[in-house]
């Protein structure tokens, strides 16, 4: 049973949460901020699930879609459909469950909220296909996640602002730049087998300052954002870190060696994104 419940972390990535639910944190204490919010352990409980519901589901979802290119590529043949430590249909079944919790989730949180769920739901889901057709895939991926901070703040608000969008903007520039520096691993094996990326499409060399130019764009917005919020200094030291560590992410992935892109891709925005959420959070609480 423990082995089972290993091997369906694993399928989902549970370790890769680090990356949105920094930012759903933000975009909660925002709209929290923006309302005067008592502290409501049911509607934190409820954003939360529905950040692992959805997390869950387009994950599983993904490994679903992708089962025979993953037994394809040498790299991912490991992963536990292809391996078949999971069978394609109880991926499946996990993915309908995990949809199924996070609609009815959205339910008990509020109105917007429920109505948009389908919508979030054929985004996530959706990107497992896109790679299938165009290079910007990195770019719905990057959509997906930044769905996080804007759903934190509608659970809280109901509302849309500008200040969660903006974090909602940083996101996708930030995610599809180490997305792309991710997917130059498999350069070789997507052009083989006609599939989409921004390295199959324009070799490693020029996707590694496309990745640069959306991490540059991805710091901007984060500042424009201090400014929107009339953040301060706390607020400005954690953007400050959040940008070295950006700038030394592509100091460890060069054209001619890609032996630390793991190191580049989880470690790297993993402390980036907690680090933000960190200060971000001290800077709305205190001030």
């Amino acid at each position: 049973m423990i082995q089972k419940a290993t091997n369906y972390l694993s399928l989902i990535k549970f370790s890769h949460t680090i990356f949105a639910l920094p930012f759903a944190l933000i975009g909660f204490l925002t709209g929290a901020k923006a309302v005067d919010f008592e502290f409501n352990p049911s509607l934190v409980l409820g954003v939360l699930l529905c950040m692992i519901f959805a997390r869950s589901a387009a994950m599983a979802f993904n490994r679903w879609a992708d089962r025979e290119i993953d037994a394809r590529n040498s790299r991912t043949s490991i992963r536990e459909i292809p391996a078949g430590l999971i069978s394609p249909r109880s991926a499946f079944t996990f993915t309908l469950l995990n949809c199924i919790a996070f609609i009815v989730t959205t339910w008990f949180i509020n109105e917007i909220c429920f109505y948009l769920s389908p919508v979030a739901l054929v985004v996530v889901l959706g990107y497992s296909y896109t790679k299938r057709f165009t290079p910007l895939s990195h770019l719905v991926l990057g959509v997906g996640l930044s769905l996080a901070p804007i759903g934190a703040y509608l659970a809280v608000t109901g509302e849309f602002a500008m200040l969660p969008i903006l974090f909602s903007v940083s996101v996708i520039s930030w995610v599809s730049g180490f997305d792309i520096i991710y997917a130059l691993q498999d350069e070789n094996f997507d052009k083989q087998n006609k599939l989409f990326s921004i390295p199959s499409v324009f070799g490693t060399k020029i996707s590694l300052r496309i990745s640069e130019v959306l991490h540059v764009i991805a710091s901007f917005v984060l500042l424009a954002a201090s400014f929107y919020g009339s953040y301060g200094w706390i607020y400005l030291t954690g953007w400050g870190i959040f940008t070295g560590l950006l700038i030394y992410q592509h100091s460890l992935v060069k054209p001619g060696d890609l032996s630390r892109i793991n190191v580049a891709f989880f470690t790297t925005n993993g402390i980036a994104s907690f680090v933000l959420a960190v200060f971000a959070a001290a800077e709305i609480l205190i001030n």
